[in-house]
């Protein structure tokens, strides 16, 4: 019997994002692998970024960052980006910090305030104003909050022990980064998304914050004031955040290539992988964005 075959439209491979932002009011943008690479803005950015501005196009940019977005926004202009161009930012960290702050949820209501951070440093800044007692190690009765491993080259593995334990103590884990991975200034790195994803393999409770999860497109959605979904669309370069997240919320989307899946295509910076490793990767993941583009160019 001869394998089968998605029945999906070929997705077409365009050169840049100007050719489809004319059907569109509105624009939620991912920053690693779109806008920049962690350390520097990608060519032509912050002319694409300008076009879209001139063109009365409303824009946010939705991050799967564990730190809230004025941080964000911080580190965009440090890295040399138009405050302008970055004023509507949504971080994952963001989002996790106001469930923890407000603990409108049943579940935020239960967690206590004795709180483990699992993360790096410079992450902290996610931990004011919630009034919350750190502690050193797994503990009855209180909570993690992961924002990521403590240091780059890190594994999952590192963490066994800890989230062993952190199992056996009951304690319900909040995790202010979805991804898996990322690729820093071209190193690929385990994000807070690893971590998760495992203690939620133990059997441990996980509440997620950001994409793919609907929550966080829907908080873009009063950001922007767009109330007809066919008038957004998302441009990221993960297909299991970014599309597949954009899919669930019934806004289309474009897959940037050159971004985290270039790898595994053998691609640099501003290449197009084939039509059939595309079709192939979009059809494995189960995510179909309208259209792919090599970089985020006009």
């Amino acid at each position: 019997m001869p394998p089968a075959t998605d029945s999906r439209p070929e997705i077409r491979i365009l050169p840049g994002i100007g050719p489809l932002v004319g059907a569109y009011d509105g624009l939620i943008l991912d920053l690693w692998g779109v806008i920049h690479d962690g350390r520097d803005p990608y060519p032509g950015v912050g002319d694409t970024l300008a076009r879209l501005r001139d063109a009365g196009k409303k824009v946010v940019m939705l991050s799967n960052a564990p730190r809230r977005s004025a941080a964000v926004i911080e580190g965009m202009m440090a890295m040399g980006f138009d405050r302008g161009l970055c004023d509507q930012v949504l971080s994952s960290g963001e989002l996790a910090w106001r469930a923890l702050r407000h603990r409108a949820a049943p579940w935020a209501k239960a967690l206590g305030r004795r709180c483990l951070h699992v993360g790096p440093d410079r992450d902290k800044g996610l931990l004011d104003g919630l009034d919350l007692e750190l502690i050193e190690g797994a503990e009855r009765g209180g909570f993690i909050l992961n924002t990521g491993p403590w240091r780059d080259g890190a594994r999952v593995a590192d963490y066994q022990a800890l989230l062993g334990e952190a199992y056996r103590c009951a304690m319900p884990m909040v995790c202010a980064n979805p991804d898996i991975e990322v690729i820093r200034a071209g190193t690929r790195i385990i994000c807070a998304g690893a971590l998760a994803a495992h203690y939620a393999e133990m059997g441990g409770t996980v509440h997620y914050f950001g994409k793919p999860h609907a929550e966080a497109y829907t908080a873009c959605l009063e950001m922007m004031e767009v109330a007809d979904l066919s008038r957004l669309l998302a441009v990221g370069d993960s297909l299991t955040t970014d599309i597949r997240g954009a899919a669930a919320a019934g806004v289309d989307s474009v897959l940037v290539t050159s971004g985290i899946h270039a790898t595994e295509w053998g691609l640099g910076y501003g290449e197009a992988p084939s039509q059939e490793q595309l079709q192939k990767a979009c059809a494995a993941a189960g995510a179909f964005p309208i259209a792919a583009i090599a970089a985020f160019t006009w």
